[in-house]
Order: C-alpha cells, then structure tokens, then sequence
C-alpha cells in the first residue's frame, strides 16, 4: 500500500535559472544536479492536496489543504540508470500533523503557516492564486491562465520541470532519504500573466536572496493528477 494517496491541483511552478555553488550545499549525499539545456533551476511551487489519505484512510482536517516549496532538480544513479528526483529547500502547509509526519518519516523540511488560496474560473481564463503568512506578512504567487490545458511537449523545459518521480532529503553527510512520487504525465495550461509577492531571503535564508529581484525564466501552470507516494528507502 502506498504511504499517501492523493490528487495535486492546478500545480503553479515559477522557474528560476540558479548558479550551482548555491545548491551544492543543499545536495543529499551521492546525488548531483540535474541539468536542462546546460541550465541549474529552482522553482517556486504552489499547489492543492485534494482527497488525501494516508494509509488509505482519510484524516478529518487533512483531505484538502494548500502546499508552498521552494525546489530544485537532482539525479542519483542506481544500477547503471539515472533517476530523476527533486530537492525540498522548505514546504510549507497549513496543518501540524502533516508537518509532523513528514518531518519524521521523510525527513523533509516542512513548516506549517496559515494560508488559502483562490481559483476563480472566467469565461476565458482561470485565476490560481496561493498565499502564506510569514509572522505579520502575507507572501503569495498567482497566476492568470488559458482555461483549457494541454499536452505538455515532449523535450521541452516543462516536461523538464515537471517530470521527476523521486523525492530526496538529505538526512547526513554519507546518508539520504529516497522516496518514489508516482502520477501520469501531466498537461498544462498557456500561462497569461503571473505576480509572485514573497521576500525570499526572509523565507528561505539569505543564500536565496538574489530571488527576490530575479526574474523567472519562465511560469507554468499544471493541471495536475491523482499522485501516491511511496514508501522511504537510505541510500548509505
């Protein structure tokens, strides 16, 4: 049985090309950065849990609820094949036991923060928005899209962005956590216009700071599907 059944919603991804010396730091132990087009990227991501279980089972308070994570994009090599995963800087959500749990199994990095969100369906486009508090403030990221989503290209920046199957945290210097995301591939929406509202440095530390005046190479908006996670494994 699959740790989390779940569905991810109107995924929206702001991509930010990156020098690698600032996420060499962050790197879990025998996995290295994974490329596109010669170019190292972290994404600020804003999405919906819908229908979540853990274990199967339904947590009253925990089926619907709003994800934030700032991420970027690795590989590890097993058995003479390469799997792509993703790198957790920080996620945030606004429940305390999926904090706990994640943080404890997974050895993710999770804070929980009051948030919502706003979708708003027009008769040409949709509105994504995502917010967070940080103390006093509010942060957010939204996005303005076509309504109809797309298959997204084979080889292209975001297929990239959006097709890694693994998760991993670093847990020591000679240890990681590695854990499979499974889910289909996903179509897109066209993405009009888009505002991000967040001081980065204050977020994410001041090796993120140069984010708040950079600009995204490029701003997507997923459809998103019924997603599991799996079990963790160590890699020693």
């Amino acid at each position: 049985m699959s740790f989390l059944t779940a569905e991810w919603r109107r995924l929206a991804l702001a991509n930010y090309k990156v020098a690698p010396k600032v996420l060499q730091p962050y790197l879990p132990y025998k996995t290295e950065l994974d490329l596109y087009n010669n170019t190292c990227y972290a994404s600020l991501v804003g999405f919906m849990f819908k229908n979540t279980k853990v274990l199967g089972v339904k947590v009253p308070g925990h089926i619907h609820f709003e994800e934030v994570n700032l991420r970027f994009y690795v590989r590890f090599k097993e058995a003479g094949e390469w799997k792509r995963g993703v790198v957790f800087v920080k996620e945030i959500v606004p429940r305390h036991a999926i904090t706990f749990v994640a943080n404890t199994l997974y050895n993710e990095k999770y804070e929980t923060r009051t948030m919502d969100h706003t979708w708003q369906e027009q008769e040409n486009e949709l509105l994504t928005t995502y917010r967070w508090k940080n103390k006093k403030d509010w942060f957010s990221f939204s996005v303005t899209s076509n309504k109809v989503a797309k298959p997204i290209p084979l080889n292209s920046e975001t297929e990239f962005i959006t097709e890694h199957y693994w998760g991993y945290n670093k847990t020591g210097k000679q240890k990681t956590t590695e854990y499979q995301v499974t889910h289909p591939r996903w179509d897109a929406y066209d993405v009009k216009s888009y505002s991000i509202n967040v001081d980065f440095a204050r977020e994410y530390g001041e090796d993120f700071r140069f984010l708040n005046t950079a600009t995204p190479t490029s701003v997507m908006l997923a459809a998103g599907s019924q997603i599991t996670v799996e079990g963790k494994s160590t890699i020693r």
